[in-house]
């Protein structure tokens, strides 16, 4: 019995300690959410935990990979090892490969 109390008191120890570590690593960085080009072909999604989805079309998940800000320049490494970056010229404007991307703004959230 003495055991299996230890077992389970490690196993809750363990489990705690891995959410706060996930915790800790999600971050809410200013330029995190949907970032899109004009015409609704380039969708950037930028998660709080420094992953980035890119949507380009009807391709919904085009890219996946990590990102990192630095002031307002942002640089992106994607799953497969190519990398870009881009610079933000003012809070809801991004610019990247030559593209323009705008904040969407969730109307949900404005409420």
């Amino acid at each position: 019995m003495r055991h299996a109390l230890a077992v389970l008191t490690t196993a809750a120890l363990l489990t705690q300690s891995a959410h706060a570590e996930e915790a800790a690593m999600r971050t809410d960085p200013p330029y995190a959410g949907m970032w899109v080009t004009d015409d609704g072909r380039v969708r950037h999604e930028l998660l709080t935990t420094g992953r980035y989805v890119e949507a380009r079309g009807v391709r919904e998940r085009a890219y996946e990979g990590r990102y990192e800000v630095t002031g307002t320049h942002i640089e992106y490494w994607d799953d497969t090892g190519f990398t870009a970056d881009g610079d933000f010229v003012d809070p809801d404007t991004l610019h990247h490969g030559g593209m323009v991307l705008r904040r969407r703004v969730d109307p949900a959230a404005r409420r």
